[in-house]
């Protein structure tokens, strides 16, 4: 689906997860640096809604794709419908995310799987199919959404949700280093603890209302933050002084103190039943 019929020369972001939270907000960054879009998610109706508010403030050109990354195939079918429509991406943002709540052995391996296949391995395929192209075009920018999580010890519950964005991480800061002379800039965003409707899916939502305010942070400045950071091309980016002190103390904490400490806290604002 898309809207406004017209042809359109500006350059083109992907976002997946686009129908709320930090990936609809990076929408709205996009849109008012002059991209059109192409919004990815598995609910439509938000995307629409958004679509046509971008449309009506910026003029902005929106391709809407229901997209379901749990699927294996899902990366290959919004590529195949991405080149029926000859549309040329210079810009990618991986937002697409949840948290599978519980500890590790209360969830079949079924459920795990799942979890990789959207966290992980779909990131790394739509990099994979549309960075050649930013290098030929010697222009890109790639944003994969990360966590603060990503540079704390492992804690008890979510089990996989940290090792996977401490993997985006680390892909992140190679890309980067690879593409460096390419024109392509290549950014993780690590948001702390950000008011989406994120921790009302993942049932976290009782213990992310108890942090003082100055934990918390909305969407749009993540945002703002996020796309700036990647238009300097920094490889890692912790939004907010609050986090980055967190994720500096995580990483001279010695470690044993830094895993007690995170194991003591978790329960706080992580669904481990």
């Amino acid at each position: 689906m898309t809207l406004n019929n017209s042809q359109s020369k500006k350059n083109i972001c992907l976002i997946t997860g686009a129908s709320a939270g930090i990936g609809k907000a990076i929408a709205i960054v996009y849109a008012e640096m002059g991209w059109d879009l192409i919004l990815t998610a598995r609910r439509t109706k938000p995307m629409i809604e958004l679509a046509e508010e971008l449309e009506r403030k910026y003029g902005t050109i929106s391709h809407i794709f229901e997209v379901d990354f749990f699927e294996k195939s899902a990366t290959q079918k919004l590529f195949k419908n991405i080149k029926a429509k000859n549309l040329k991406v210079s810009g990618l943002v991986n937002n697409a995310g949840y948290g599978h709540p519980g500890v590790f052995l209360d969830s079949g391996w079924k459920d795990h799987e799942k979890f990789i296949q959207l966290m992980m391995t779909a990131p790394c395929e739509l990099v994979r199919m549309l960075a050649p192209e930013m290098v030929d075009n010697e222009f890109g920018r790639i944003i994969n959404v990360a966590s603060l999580a990503g540079h704390m010890p492992g804690s008890k519950g979510h089990t996989l949700y940290a090792g996977v964005k401490s993997f985006l991480i680390k892909f992140s800061e190679s890309l980067n280093a690879e593409l460096s002379d390419s024109g392509v800039n290549v950014s993780a965003l690590c948001p702390g603890f950000t008011l989406t409707e994120f921790h009302d899916v993942n049932g976290t939502r009782e213990g992310i209302n108890k942090l003082p305010s100055f934990m918390l942070m909305d969407a749009d400045t993540c945002a703002r933050l996020g796309v700036k950071a990647c238009e300097n091309n920094h490889a890692v980016y912790v939004s907010g002084k609050v986090n980055k002190f967190i994720s500096v103390l995580g990483r001279v904490l010695p470690n044993k103190l830094a895993q007690k400490l995170m194991s003591k806290n978790s329960q706080r604002y992580r669904k481990i039943n």
